[in-house]
């Protein structure tokens, strides 16, 4: 007999509890809005980065440059909504010509509004959101950033590297600052068997504005941005 101590019945937490259901149901309709509200921005490109970047700092101006090139090219621009480099890539698709998106999320401390889009969805739960980056998104171009940017790019590549998203540009911007992060990649996880080579190809370090806006239509010159039938089943299951 196991001699470790008992929760009493009372302290048991209820399986199946309503407030648990609820929960449920309102995680389906964060859902189903923003599928409703997003579906008619593709193509578009998801932008992340540090929300603590200021206005005055390279990083903000080289994202919003980046920005205003996607969206005068055709694609909406899809940033988490908040400060620093997200208000950045907002607000240059917002004076671009393709609409700007934010898909804010509550939270604590940190994160505000930025008053730079075109289209504005709010999320509670950091999961239903980070769906709907991928779902809607033809490229991630990722800037400098921190646990929550790395959170966003490794959610990427894995989705892209196990086959349950289709293979869409990733792009780094600023190679100075991802450069460490890559070459621990082939040094360690690559030479410990922890990935494969053809896994970093999934991955691209461009700096020149102008050359990540032609990297993502390179990527799609022999096939458009439609999805095929297959690409459609496999999102369903994100």
């Amino acid at each position: 007999m196991s001699n470790q101590p008992k929760l009493p019945t009372s302290q048991i937490p209820e399986v199946g509890s309503s407030k648990d259901a609820w929960r449920v149901f309102g995680i389906m309709s964060e859902f189903v809005s923003a599928t409703e509200r997003l579906k008619s921005i593709q193509p578009a490109v998801s932008i992340f980065g540090s929300a603590r970047t200021p206005p005055e700092h390279p990083y903000y101006q080289l994202t919003e440059h980046i920005a205003r090139l996607l969206s005068d090219a055709g694609f909406s621009v899809i940033s988490g909504g908040g400060p620093g480099i997200m208000e950045a890539a907002n607000k240059g698709a917002f004076y671009g010509k393709s609409p700007s998106v934010g898909l804010n999320i509550q939270l604590p401390h940190e994160q505000h509004n930025n008053s730079y889009q075109n289209i504005s969805q709010t999320f509670q739960h950091f999961f239903a959101r980070k769906v709907m980056f991928v779902k809607f998104a033809s490229a991630y171009v990722v800037m400098p950033g921190g646990f929550g940017t790395l959170d966003e790019l490794m959610e990427a590549l894995t989705l892209v590297q196990t086959g349950k998203t289709r293979r869409i540009p990733i792009i780094l911007v600023c190679s100075d600052y991802w450069r460490g992060m890559l070459d621990w990649f082939r040094q360690t996880l690559l030479t410990e068997g922890m990935i494969d080579a053809q896994d970093m190809d999934l991955i691209k370090l461009i700096d020149e504005p102008e050359a990540v806006v032609d990297a993502i239509f390179k990527h799609y010159e022999t096939r458009g941005f439609e999805l095929s039938e297959a690409e459609l089943e496999m999102q369903l299951s994100l």
